[in-house]
């Protein structure tokens, strides 16, 4: 689709205004996202002022699957940038992994010592994925799924052996998420139960990361252990957040109503997860959900 000049700006003016609902601007940023090219790439880097953890953690993780180079000087600087929250300097760095250039290896290696553990696991994680595309002369073969994923799936396919894998906190924790995409690849309700297994053990980088495959796979049959995550206030609040997101994605009605429940939790990045996560399950369930077609929602617009 051709855009003109005119209509990245205006998307990318409701990317930063702040006065718009979440679930819009999340919109605007996912249309920005596939859009690509340097304009894209500069509003979205403009919104990394904001105050919400989650629209930031959002913007790195779509400048890291648009694979651009042109993006790795802001994700630095949001990796180095220790008044960044946790998670979004976690995702600046799985950022900087999924583009795949290895001018940034040393940087990883560097941070992969990082003091905040979900940013150190990352980095490692981001080193290995660097490594294994040198090692195999470039990106794992296209999947059924169109992200740009941590680590690329193992070649077991048999769902008994991937689970022990990814439950085995003894394994290397890139082995783990190698098994994690295979089983996300594998799909079913065995390979959904084994996943959720995975949401009461790991780090909380590793529960975060089942989290979100689980909404990728969206399998009605992970639904209890999503909701009892979300629901445990001692949990990390990146975890309680993909697992809300994931909820959306799977878009049930047996999501709703944990969705409504959380709307008011204590913690800002769980309550603004629900808020999209409820955007998601209103398209989801109408099998109208697309990010991307706020340009056209745009177009649509009176002027």
């Amino acid at each position: 689709m051709m855009v003109t000049e005119q209509e990245v700006e205006a998307i990318g003016r409701m990317l930063v205004d702040p006065k718009q609902p979440l679930h819009t601007r999340f919109r605007a940023l996912f249309t920005l996202r596939g859009l690509g090219g340097p304009g894209a790439i500069a509003w979205i880097s403009q919104a990394f002022g904001d105050d919400s953890a989650l629209l930031k953690h959002e913007l790195a993780y779509c400048l890291g699957q648009m694979q651009d180079a042109r993006a790795i000087p802001v994700l630095v600087a949001v990796l180095q940038d220790t008044h960044q929250e946790p998670m979004v300097r976690h995702e600046a760095g799985e950022a900087l992994g999924a583009i795949g250039d290895p001018q940034v290896l040393e940087l990883l290696k560097e941070y992969s010592s990082d003091p905040v553990i979900e940013v150190a696991e990352t980095c490692q994680l981001a080193v290995r994925r660097l490594e294994w595309l040198q090692q195999h002369g470039g990106e794992p073969a296209a999947g059924p799924y169109l992200s740009v994923d941590p680590a690329p799936p193992a070649e077991e396919r048999d769902v008994g052996r991937l689970r022990e894998a990814l439950l085995d906190e003894s394994r290397p924790l890139f082995e783990r998420y190698r098994a994690m995409f295979a089983l996300r690849n594998v799909g079913g309700e065995a390979a959904a139960l084994a996943l959720a297994e995975g949401l009461c053990c790991g780090s909380a980088l590793f529960r975060h990361e089942v989290g979100y495959v689980l909404g990728q796979l969206q399998h009605e049959a992970a639904v209890p252990q999503l909701a009892a995550a979300l629901a445990r206030h001692a949990e990390n609040p990146m975890v309680r957040h993909e697992c809300a997101e994931a909820l959306g994605a799977i878009a049930r009605p047996s999501c709703l109503a944990t969705l409504q429940a959380h709307t008011g939790d204590p913690e800002r990045v769980v309550r603004e997860s629900c808020e999209v996560a409820l955007d998601m399950y209103k398209h989801e369930s109408g099998l109208a959900f697309q990010y991307a077609d706020g340009l056209e929602q745009l177009r649509a617009a009176p002027s």
